[in-house]
């Protein structure tokens, strides 16, 4: 490999959030640190020159785009998923969080309701909640290997809904939708006339050779009827920099979507963000990203073959994509998800996400972030080996 993942980087100390801050995630700093959704490897050279080149100008002044960030994000997404994206269909925004609170806030009022996949990513939830809107749960169903969407249930609960927030991949399970599957999705809320704002943060990190199915691209229901949200900061690990973007195809919600998000001031990235992007979204970019995934590819593996082996009471959820694992912990045999989140951070030493967090259905789960060094993930599986040799 070009690029070594292997390599402890240091970042206690550095005002890093998923080493200084752990505690927020579980009580105590003197655990390994697995939770927050950033990785442990070194941002990609070809990002951090393009901060130098921009440093040397010796001015940190207000900073515009240029036609390379543009062209960048329409070729990356044509040559990655097929999807034809024109400048004026395509917008920058600070942020996929943002992105979800700026929808709402422009296409839905207070007391609305909003339907999300539970489990999910818990701003999902907490975004529309403090704005006001009702959350409708719509829970994905269990199966033997991951979870699945139930269309009839959602059929019945999107009813009366004025918005749907969809993962696309999948966070926490890393689950990849079938084209068939976003298809119907795209149907029944062209039906009830309910927006989908789809979260397409991960959809550069498909593992075992899969592509991305843009909910966008499905279908013209899909293409008019939707709202897609998209960043390079998971992927090229630079969640710092915080640069996304929002793809609208149909002009009546483009032309409301995209004044709202100008007239607020939310459309001018920091000075780093367009050269940083358009860095990420070029061939040097496309030859890192294959190299990460292998080798998170690789950690995955180490993490699924070792529980089996030595520790079958947990199930991890395999992903289709992302360096996310869902932890099904429930053959532990605690009876509380604060005995199982107890387990983890006071007694094997390991900081993850609880599962509660993510919803109802993600009770008895944890999330575990395996985008690290090889030997953190050995490490990990070590002390849950041994702290489980020592409580049952």
């Amino acid at each position: 490999m070009k690029y070594d993942f292997s390599e402890i980087v240091p970042r206690i100390g550095t005002d890093c959030m998923k080493y200084d801050k752990v505690d927020w995630c579980c009580g105590r700093k003197d655990v390994i640190p697995m939770w927050v959704a950033d990785m442990d490897f070194r941002t990609p050279p070809f990002v951090l020159e393009a901060m130098q080149q921009r440093l040397q100008q010796g001015i940190l002044g207000y900073t515009c785009s240029h036609n390379a960030y543009w062209d960048n994000i329409c070729r990356w997404n044509k040559e990655q998923f097929g999807m034809d994206v024109k400048r004026e269909e395509v917008t920058y925004i600070p942020g996929v969080v943002c992105g979800i609170y700026l929808c709402v806030q422009c296409f839905t009022q207070p007391g609305d309701k909003i339907l999300i996949q539970e489990p999910v990513y818990h701003p999902f939830r907490i975004v529309p909640e403090h704005s006001g809107r009702e959350i409708v749960f719509n829970s994905l169903v269990r199966t033997k290997d991951s979870f699945t969407m139930d269309m009839d249930s959602l059929r019945r609960d999107i009813k009366g809904c004025r918005m749907m927030i969809l993962c696309n991949p999948h966070n926490p399970a890393g689950i990849c939708w079938t084209r068939e599957q976003l298809q119907e999705v795209a149907h029944i809320c062209a039906e009830e006339g309910v927006l989908v704002v789809s979260d397409e943060i991960h959809c550069d990190m498909l593992l075992g050779g899969r592509r991305h199915i843009p909910f966008a691209s499905v279908s013209e229901e899909a293409r008019q009827n939707s709202i897609t949200l998209q960043a390079p900061s998971k992927t090229f690990n630079m969640p710092g920099i915080v640069a996304s973007q929002t793809i609208v195809y149909e002009p009546k919600k483009r032309r409301k979507f995209f004044t709202y998000i100008e007239g607020n001031d939310f459309d001018l990235g920091n000075v780093f963000a367009y050269d940083c992007v358009a860095a990420c979204y070029s061939p040097q970019g496309l030859e890192w990203k294959t190299q990460m995934l292998e080798y998170v590819q690789g950690n995955i593996d180490l993490l699924c073959e070792r529980l089996e082996k030595e520790c079958p009471q947990i199930v991890p959820i395999r992903p289709q994509a992302s360096f996310l694992v869902f932890l099904d912990c429930r053959g532990l045999g605690y009876q509380t998800q604060e005995e199982l989140d107890d387990f983890f951070a006071n007694k094997a030493k390991i900081g993850l996400n609880s599962g509660a967090m993510f919803g109802p259905g993600g009770k008895g789960y944890m999330r575990m972030n395996v985008g690290c060094p090889r030997s953190i993930v050995n490490q990990a599986i070590d002390q849950i080996v041994a702290t489980l040799a020592l409580v049952q």
